[in-house]
């Protein structure tokens, strides 16, 4: 039985690369979440050499796009406790973003319609990128289920190479759908 305890305080978390390897870039990323009264508030911290990572910008208006998981992308997923459902949130540095709908592991995925916009705040300086988000969990759970959480990033590296980031990596292959990676519970 999984233990949800009611976040009344920012949460730290850490990212680990799926594989450790030379051609990683040397950054690290760590952040804060909370749920409070049905909103969820992520931050994620990039800290490192940004000039090893590609960070894509864009001058037009951010939207709903998908495949953002194909160069640099922040995500993280929702599931309901005892449930096979789930949802997958991206956010890329251009500000365009997506939410996805699984009826159980890689099935069903549709556009979460609930989301009309999923804004965020980023802030690029010399050694260091954030990510603010806050959303209302009111539009897709009741405040009364108990959540599992995975926060995972893509980072693409500026020789092509994609890195896979997550709090936990429980198989073989990098894969942030796998319900065992969801390990913050809420």
């Amino acid at each position: 039985m999984k233990f949800y305890p009611k976040m009344n305080s920012d949460r730290k978390f850490t990212l680990k690369p799926f594989e450790l390897s030379d051609s990683n870039p040397t950054i690290n990323i760590s952040g804060n979440i909370l749920r409070a009264d049905n909103k969820l508030k992520l931050d994620y911290l990039l800290q490192g050499d940004l000039s090893q990572i590609v960070i894509p910008v864009s001058d037009e208006i951010p939207t709903r796009k998908d495949e953002l998981w194909q160069t640099t992308c922040w995500e993280f997923f929702i599931g309901t406790a005892n449930s096979s459902q789930y949802w997958e949130f991206n956010l890329a540095t251009t500000g365009d973003w997506n939410v996805y709908r699984f009826s159980g592991y890689r099935q069903g995925m549709t556009e979460e319609k609930a989301f009309d916009a999923l804004p965020f705040r980023l802030k690029k300086q010399t050694k260091s990128l954030t990510i603010n988000l806050e959303i209302n969990l009111d539009l897709i759970v009741e405040l009364d289920k108990n959540l599992d959480i995975a926060i995972t990033a893509v980072i693409e590296s500026n020789n092509g190479e994609l890195s896979y980031w997550a709090l936990a990596h429980p198989e073989a292959i990098a894969d942030f759908h796998h319900r065992e990676g969801f390990i913050i519970h809420c």
